[in-house]
Parts: C-alpha cells; sequence; structure tokens
C-alpha cells in the first residue's frame, strides 16, 4: 500500500517565539520539522512534502530531499492542504496529514491510523483528551461514528463541553482527498478553509470516518519559548521511557 505525507508549517514566525518559523524551532538540536519527517519515515513512508510560507535555503537544507510547497498566501489548513495538490493527484493510497508545530507524535498511534484506513475507513481523525480544552475543535460523535469537527470557535456552548478534542492529524483516502479538500467552505468565523470539514463533507458523500486516540503528551502543541521547553521536556521523557522498555 502506498502512503503519502503532507506536513502543514507555513506559519512565518516573529509573533510568539521569534523570527523563526516554528518548524525550524530545535529540540535538542534537532530542528521539529526533522523530528516529525524521522517518525513517518520509521512508518515506511519516504513520499513526503512540507508545506512552507516561504521556500528559504533554510528551509531546503532541513527538509531535503523531500518536497516543499510554498503557501505564500495563509487562508487556511485546507488551503495549505490544497497547495499540495500535484503531490496527490492521481494518488489513490493513504494520505496522512499532519502538523510541523506537533513533532512529538509517536510511530505507533500513525501505525493505527493507517490500519484502520486499510481497514475500509476513508477518513481517519486522531482525537485526544487534553486537561485544558480551551483552544482546541470537537469531535462530535453520532450512532455512525464521527460525524463532524467543529472548531472552538464556531462551536456551541453545548458543543464545547465536549471532552474529545481533534488534534488536527488526519489519514485520507488519496482517491478522494482532492474532492473533499476543494468543497471545503469559509463559512465560519475565522473566514478559513479548515481541513478539519472534510470528516462532515465525506459522510454527506456516504464515505467511511472513523477516529483514533491518543495521548495529549504526544500531541503537544508548540506555538510559545514555554511550550518549546515543555516539548523538550516530554521529548526527554519519552526517550527515556522508550530505553527503559528496549
Amino acid at each position: 500500500m502506498q502512503v503519502k505525507a503532507i506536513i502543514l508549517g507555513a506559519d512565518k514566525g516573529g509573533n510568539k517565539i521569534d523570527k523563526t518559523p516554528t518548524i525550524f524551532k530545535s529540540i535538542c538540536g534537532v530542528p521539529l520539522i526533522r523530528l516529525l519527517i524521522n517518525t513517518i519515515q520509521k512508518v515506511g513512508v519516504s513520499d513526503i512534502s512540507v508545506v512552507v510560507a516561504t521556500q528559504t535555503k533554510e528551509a531546503q537544507h532541513i527538509i531535503s530531499p523531500h518536497k516543499i510547497v510554498c503557501q505564500s498566501v495563509q487562508l487556511g489548513t485546507g488551503h495549505a492542504v490544497l497547495s499540495a495538490h500535484q503531490a496527490l493527484s492521481s494518488f489513490d493510497g493513504c494520505v496522512l496529514i499532519l502538523f510541523g508545530d506537533t513533532p512529538l507524535i509517536k510511530e505507533r498511534t500513525l501505525r493505527r491510523m493507517i490500519e484502520k484506513y486499510e481497514q475500509g475507513a476513508d477518513v481517519v481523525a486522531l482525537g485526544f483528551i487534553p486537561a485544558d480544552t480551551r483552544r482546541y475543535g470537537r469531535m462530535i460523535m453520532g450512532p455512525s461514528g464521527l460525524e463532524k469537527i467543529v472548531e472552538y470557535k464556531d462551536a456551541t456552548d453545548i458543543e464545547r463541553t465536549i471532552r474529545l478534542c481533534n488534534s488536527g492529524v488526519l489519514c485520507i483516502n488519496g482517491k478522494h482527498i482532492l474532492n473533499l479538500v476543494k468543497g471545503i467552505k469559509n463559512d465560519n468565523n475565522t473566514g478559513e478553509y479548515y481541513i478539519t470539514q472534510v470528516v462532515e463533507l465525506a459522510k454527506k458523500a456516504g464515505l467511511t470516518t472513523d477516529i483514533v486516540m491518543s495521548s495529549a503528551e504526544e500531541l503537544h502543541g508548540i506555538n510559545s519559548p514555554e511550550e518549546l521547553e515543555a516539548a523538550q521536556e516530554l521529548f526527554l521523557q519519552s526517550q527515556l521511557k522508550d530505553k527503559k522498555n528496549d
């Protein structure tokens, strides 16, 4: 089975950490994007595209030999995936969608998502239950499983009481991904094209959706110096745990 990965990392930096884009920040001397790429490769995926805001020499050096896709104007995660349409055209395998600022995801988690795809799910979303749910989208479950994902800013008060949160990580059937992404609308509170809308679009198209659960630790996002420091501590703890289990 063929598997491709699209990593979204087109933030320009300069607001919360410094002018360096988040994905080029380092944990233990390794750029975040390389940590994530290394994990993806362990799953056996070699076809990897990274969406960036600007194709710089630094980006080429760190990401090479993998593909670089430029999203010069940031219109949302759905738009970012559409920017990589050339890599997805005529592809009928499994497509992993990941985020460069969430580099601690485990190999076993990606394997579980791919297994769900192999079992017949057209869209697999990765969920988790964080201690603080305030900034995360909610996964809305129904009688037939995952119905849709609602971004926090668009969620109702009732939906915000749901503890099951969306990590943003997706596994999508390549036969349908471009049609689904092209159907995404920006009629929401931010005017952005959210990749998470593919879940609802898939259900409407009669496709199968499912979820995989993960820990909050491996889905730790990095948007500030404090979160970067916390990520390094989590990474070191994970390394020690893995060594003890060997």
